[in-house]
């Protein structure tokens, strides 16, 4: 939903001008003339923001403030003041006020406060839905609300009671793992254990022995018997992560045990039964990996009877704000530091990092900042260089751009008025402004009431 302001003045014509801007940057707008109106209009609906000036009839600014305090508290209020009302202003800053403006002020200033607010009121959301999602036993670990993301998570549910085996694609450190464990503790296997193997790991005489068991005496070293991992997991699961690295003959020996549900340990003639669902990750394309004989093609679809693809985290950038707080609460938790949130230019440099290691790599990243972090908010001087390379770094630079940007935005304006012979009314119109914003953009006075 759009970030709402409601917009209070007795001026019609400010009011018009300031909801013209705020609805050009995107923001939804509702406009009152009084407070009297307003706390009435704020009964009916809730808004994010309240913008409003001080002096109005029947109820004042500040009068306002402490009315939507009791009716509507998570609404965020700038007041507007005119010079002289500057120590109003802090009263207002003490009664929870967020922001004040004086007058006259330029719209560029409001915009960028109002947008601050938007990004924190987003923060703020996602945040409160973490915390729901682990209060209604959401996966542990697996956050966002990405299309992408909701696709896994539809996925992991619709699977986690059937006894089909699951194959989890996707690049290292997206959180294969986390899927696997999802899949077993949503399901009717949760009370059974669930074991993890890194086939990449363990060397192959090894990975062999650990899989599928041992006979006292079947090799050097082998003193003992040993159960193999597919009979211990028993009704469970055996999460089998890098499968792709696993040697062919051992996924021959795999392939009959999923065919048969039997397993013959190193040295032994006799078979064992297992009754085990098998859950498997990989990095690597193994379509591509079976074509080129690197991989046994009968194996492959054996195991994606259902297959898994979790998103690189540069593929659902929507949900690294949930995932960088969530992050933060839980070093902050773990470290005993102070840290509470993160800082605007911050998490927008995480926002726009490429993130090549995925979460596994965000998550480095916040706990190194978590440690250094001064303040309560994680600021970018906090975070890693890598991630840091990603800022302007020549700010005069950035100015000159949005100069520039201007002056093209003038001259169309100018083009355009040119074309409907001078009538600036019809060259809003043409251009989708309000005739108050075309003026605003041309850097001219404000048009007259015949004109607007």
């Amino acid at each position: 939903m759009k970030f709402s302001v409601l917009v209070v003045d007795d001026e019609p014509s400010i009011r018009a001008q300031l909801e013209e801007s705020l609805q050009e940057a995107g923001y939804e707008t509702q406009g009152a003339g009084d407070g009297r109106e307003a706390a009435e209009l704020a009964l009916q609906r809730s808004f994010d923001l309240c913008l409003s000036d001080i002096r109005m009839p029947s109820m004042s600014g500040i009068e306002l403030l402490r009315r939507l305090r009791e009716t509507s508290p998570e609404t965020m209020f700038i007041l507007m003041t005119a010079f002289g009302g500057l120590e109003t202003a802090i009263e207002a800053l003490r009664l929870g006020a967020v922001d004040y403006l004086i007058k006259p002020f330029q719209h560029e200033e409001l915009i960028a406060k109002v947008r601050r607010l938007a990004e924190h009121r987003q923060l703020v959301l996602e945040n409160r839905n973490l915390r729901r999602a682990v209060d209604a036993g959401a996966p542990r670990g697996m956050i966002g609300g990405s299309p992408a993301m909701k696709q896994v998570l539809e996925t992991v549910d619709r699977v986690a009671s059937l006894p089909s085996h699951v194959l989890i694609t996707g690049e290292s450190g997206t959180g294969k793992d986390l899927v696997a464990r999802a899949i077993h503790e949503r399901g009717s296997r949760a009370k059974a254990p669930f074991v993890p193997i890194n086939c990449a790991a363990i060397p192959e005489p090894l990975l062999e022995s650990e899989l599928f068991g041992h006979v006292k005496g079947s090799f050097t070293g082998a003193v003992d018997n040993k159960e193999g991992l597919l009979k211990t997991a028993g009704e469970g699961t055996i999460f089998l992560d890098e499968l792709g690295d696993m040697p062919l003959p051992i996924q021959a020996k795999l392939l009959r045990a999923i065919e048969s549900r039997e397993i013959q340990p190193v040295g032994s003639t006799r078979r064992v039964q297992i009754q085990a669902r098998i859950v498997a990750a990989t990095n690597r394309d193994l379509r591509a990996e079976a074509s080129s004989g690197r991989f046994r093609e009968d194996l492959y679809y054996r195991l994606a009877v259902v297959e898994i693809h979790v998103p690189p985290l540069r593929e659902r950038r929507e949900d690294i704000p949930m995932l960088a707080n969530h992050f933060v609460l839980k070093y902050a938790r773990e470290l005993g530091r102070p840290v509470r949130g993160i800082a605007r230019d911050a998490l927008r440099l995480l926002t726009g990092h490429a993130w090549r290691g995925n979460v596994r790599e965000l998550s480095n990243a916040i706990e190194r900042a978590v440690i250094f972090a001064a303040k309560e908010e994680i600021e970018a001087v906090d975070l890693p260089d890598p991630v840091r390379a990603a800022a302007p770094r020549d700010p005069e630079y950035s100015a000159n751009l949005r100069e520039a940007t201007a002056e093209f935005e003038r001259a169309h304006i100018l083009r355009v008025i040119e074309q409907n012979e001078g009538n600036k009314r019809k060259a809003a119109r043409v251009l989708g402004l309000g005739v108050t914003s075309l003026y605003r953009k041309l850097g001219s006075p404000s048009p007259t009431a015949d004109e607007t």
